[in-house]
């Protein structure tokens, strides 16, 4: 991500979490912290931002900030090609596990996380503005042995 996909993310934050919206400072305040985030953007042919996702990372825990789809684009892989850009930067970058809020009534979401390894250990009880509950979930970097996409087709 840079500063030029700033509006087209803020347009789909704004459209997919009109609750709990980052404002749009917050992406320029996340994208001049290089040292300890990491932000990505997905495109479709046309060049249009289909997906985002970002990344904290201060050692020993690396921290998933963001991450989301446009629905015209769900079911593409996006999502699970975004969190395992992720992931693998968390490892590059030292980190011994990732952690990330979702909440509970996103079973989604919640399916896309455990098939990737990540383990729910906490609930925050009305985390979010509109009173549902956040599930905290880690994945141990020790135990990553890459995407399970690919592991996938080599059992298939």
């Amino acid at each position: 991500m840079t500063f030029d996909d700033i509006a087209a993310v803020n347009g789909l934050e704004q459209a997919l979490f009109p609750v709990d919206a980052w404002p749009l400072q917050m992406f320029y305040d996340e994208l001049n912290q290089a040292d300890t985030r990491s932000y990505y953007v997905a495109e479709d042919p046309d060049g249009d931002v289909v997906g985002y996702a970002g990344l904290m990372c201060v050692l020993p825990i690396a921290d998933v900030q963001t991450i989301a789809v446009a629905p015209g684009a769900e079911g593409a892989g996006i999502g699970s090609a975004l969190l395992e850009t992720l992931i693998n930067e968390a490892k590059q970058r030292g980190a011994d596990d990732v952690l990330l809020e979702v909440r509970a009534d996103n079973p989604r979401a919640q399916r896309l996380y455990r098939w990737f390894g990540f383990e729910q250990i906490h609930v925050r009880p009305r985390y979010y503005r509109d009173g549902a509950d956040a599930l905290i979930m880690r994945l141990p970097l020790s135990a990553w042995n890459g995407s399970p996409r690919a592991t996938t087709k080599d059992t298939e």
